[in-house]
């Protein structure tokens, strides 16, 4: 009975931490960024029509606009394009075909757009969590060595302020 009762309580916190991990609202963003924009750029007629939908894909990773992380998506999509139409042929929104595909490839969901921290104070840094600055960081290209404290972190995305602004890789 004992063990029972341990088996339950440890499946009671798998399945909240898998939720709460699912949960995170910038989760497969650029994803579905590049998905709505090809269901945005197709006739209604033809959303169905997969060779259609392929030709979508590919004319919309062409673009000369799309930012690094959405020529990034282009690049993990390209191979697996057949793969993308069928659920997109059949409906399905853009956060569900999403972390389909990322079951192919999980690098797809793990492409974030960078936090935005142009005319940002230290105010609005101070709300921001530790993971999120050192992700700002890491877009910086620089590695805070020795930073403990988040109060570290924040000194360092201001001494870094210069670095901002590039979305190349």
């Amino acid at each position: 009975m004992k063990s029972v009762s341990i088996i339950a309580a440890a499946a009671v916190m798998l399945a909240s931490s898998v939720s709460a991990a699912s949960n995170d609202p910038r989760e497969c963003e650029v994803c579905m960024k590049v998905m709505q924009d090809v269901r945005d750029a197709l006739p209604k007629a033809d959303q169905k029509d997969k060779p259609k939908i392929e030709a979508a894909l590919a004319a919309q990773c062409a673009k000369d606009t799309l930012s690094a992380r959405e020529r990034k998506i282009c690049y993990y999509i390209d191979p697996i394009k057949r793969d993308v139409a069928h659920p997109f042929s059949l409906g399905m929104p853009v956060d569900r075909l999403c972390k389909r595909i990322n079951k192919s490839n999980s690098e797809i969901c793990g492409v974030k757009f960078p936090v935005k921290t142009e005319n940002l104070e230290k105010k609005d840094l101070t709300k921001l969590r530790v993971k999120q600055l050192k992700s700002i960081l890491l877009d910086r290209g620089v590695e805070c060595k020795g930073c403990v404290e988040k109060e570290e972190y924040i000194k360092m995305v201001q001494d870094t302020e210069h670095l901002a602004g590039s979305d190349e890789f």
